[in-house]
């Protein structure tokens, strides 16, 4: 069966570094698109950054010099990378396959109205940033 687990998160201090990562099974890797995603209690799901099969990626402004995306097709995972942790980066982290080109993705509106176009939701990591 399809898979995408979200590992890597954990408590860190605000300023610390993390890196996530989002590891594949069950399907053709190197041709997928993943997003990465986040929910922070109280909020809904956003998305952060995402990854085209191509390797090109994708930020939204709110996460642009900060985070990191990149893709190791040999080993079928994502990661992400975040620098300079904030105690609103606190919420739990999940990646998902989207579509291709994938900066659409990201937006809000587009996650609400499209949800043909995320696929294999995983189980998210928690990040816990303290001030």
């Amino acid at each position: 069966d399809v898979q995408l687990q979200a590992s890597g998160g954990g408590l860190v201090h605000a300023g610390g570094s993390l890196r996530l990562s989002c590891a594949a099974s069950g399907l053709s890797f190197d041709d997928a698109a993943i997003g990465w995603f986040r929910q922070a209690p109280g909020k809904e799901r956003a998305g952060l950054s995402c990854i085209n099969s191509n390797g090109s990626p994708a930020y939204v402004d709110s996460v642009k010099g900060r985070f990191t995306i990149s893709r190791d097709n040999n080993k079928n995972t994502v990661y992400l990378q975040i620098d300079r942790l904030e105690p609103d980066d606190t919420a739990v982290y999940m990646c998902a396959a989207v579509v291709d080109p994938c900066e659409v993705a990201l937006s809000q509106s587009y996650l609400k109205g499209h949800p043909y176009d995320y696929s294999y939701w995983g189980q998210g990591t928690l990040v816990t940033v303290s001030s």
